[in-house]
């Protein structure tokens, strides 16, 4: 009888520390700390000519960007949003006057150097999926000139990140 209740209490203990552990990394998913006022990029960029998609959506003031861009080429399109108690957001861009409903979700990885990974799903602009690194945090932009400002020098640590020099440090 002493050994069954030992087995049953080791079976419990070890079932709770399953489930912490797991609820701890799940529960990173919904976590907007990580979804929002980061650099996410859908790949390093491999040379100069290779096209990044870029992805930033800051709180400070709710507006982000959408980019493709390479070294020496590049297209952006800023956005509204509204964040939403469901895991997503509604966005408006205000060139197009396009509007949708986005849903994301971000959460911790360890993939290809990237300690973050973000799967955004219903937006007709950039990717799906997308990394994120520590250090890559956007600070509070507080206009849309200053978030691209600063995407524009956090685009450069993603560069050197990927062995890519500028011409200026050569």
């Amino acid at each position: 009888m002493k050994k069954f209740l030992w087995v049953s209490v080791l079976a419990v203990g070890l079932g709770l520390a399953w489930r912490a552990w797991h609820d701890t990394t799940s529960s990173d998913a919904g976590d907007p700390k990580l979804m929002f006022d980061r650099l996410w990029v859908d790949h390093l960029p491999r040379s100069e000519r290779d096209s990044v998609q870029v992805f930033v959506a800051v709180t400070e003031q709710p507006v982000g960007v959408f980019e493709n861009r390479a070294r020496w080429k590049g297209a952006w399109e800023l956005f509204r949003y509204e964040r939403r108690s469901d895991g997503q957001m509604d966005l408006l861009f205000p060139h197009s006057r396009d509007r949708e409903r986005a849903g994301y979700r971000a959460s911790r990885c360890h993939q290809d150097g990237f300690d973050f990974c973000l799967e955004l799903a219903g937006a007709t602009r950039g990717t799906q999926r997308y990394y994120s690194r520590k250090g890559w945090e956007i600070g509070q932009a507080k206009t849309p000139a200053a978030l691209l400002d600063q995407v524009g020098h956090l685009e450069q640590l993603v560069d050197e990140a990927a062995g890519l020099k500028s011409e200026d440090a050569q």
